[in-house]
């Protein structure tokens, strides 16, 4: 398993010292969570909830990968256009000029309403390297998918929990699914951490075998 400190390295030296773009990380991410969804039985509408990190990168890659298979997905833009840059930006131009149903957040009122129409919530809203207390809207956001009454299926590890205590940061999705990436987290030790993650599911992203052997990983 690995540290909050372990996932940001070992992602930074597969992109510089073996050169997998950064972008091939989140296109195999994002296709192996929905390999987990295929697997199980998941159908649409699924509402994808997306913030401006790799997370929500990770997001707009699903919901692509989901158009592939015929299921519906819509995709709760959680951020203003202008804060995602990166990969995460590539993805989400790449969405936009698909053609894909992409709803702005407004609030948690609407929120609420819109997520009365779904099969599955997917939570690519926060990643590993949030530390301090979420604050709003996440927060509200995450309470409003808490209460949706909906199934939630998380990626790399539900919004608002601690990687490394498996604890929540004020408030953390409660997901029925978490497909983590390469492998699981520390927090997932705490045995707390299972009533917000769920069924905990590892995708392989690519990284070389020679690279995850440097961490005990096999």
């Amino acid at each position: 398993m690995l540290t909050r400190q372990q996932v940001r390295e070992l992602d930074q030296r597969a992109i510089t010292e073996f050169g997998i773009p950064g972008i091939v990380l989140m296109e195999n991410a994002g296709r192996g969570v929905v390999d987990v969804m295929l697997q199980l039985n998941i159908a649409g509408p699924v509402h994808i909830v997306c913030g401006k990190g790799n997370n929500g990168g990770d997001g707009f890659v699903i919901a692509r990968h989901l158009d592939v298979h015929g299921i519906e997905s819509i995709i709760h833009r959680c951020c203003a256009v202008e804060e995602l840059t990166g990969d995460a930006a590539i993805n989400y131009r790449i969405v936009e000029k698909s053609g894909f149903n992409i709803v702005p957040f407004t609030d948690t009122g609407a929120l609420a309403g819109q997520f009365s129409s779904a099969s599955w919530i997917v939570d690519a809203l926060l990643g590993t390297g949030l530390t301090g207390e979420v604050r709003e809207p996440f927060r509200s956001i995450i309470y409003t998918m808490n209460e949706s009454g909906k199934p939630i299926l998380a990626v790399d590890l539900p919004s608002g929990l601690d990687a490394d205590t498996g604890g929540p940061l004020g408030i953390a999705v409660k997901a029925q699914h978490t497909v983590t990436f390469v492998a699981t987290k520390k927090g997932f030790q705490n045995p707390r951490s299972t009533q917000y993650a769920g069924e905990v599911h590892v995708a392989h992203i690519g990284v070389p075998q020679v690279l995850l052997k440097q961490y005990g990983l096999n």
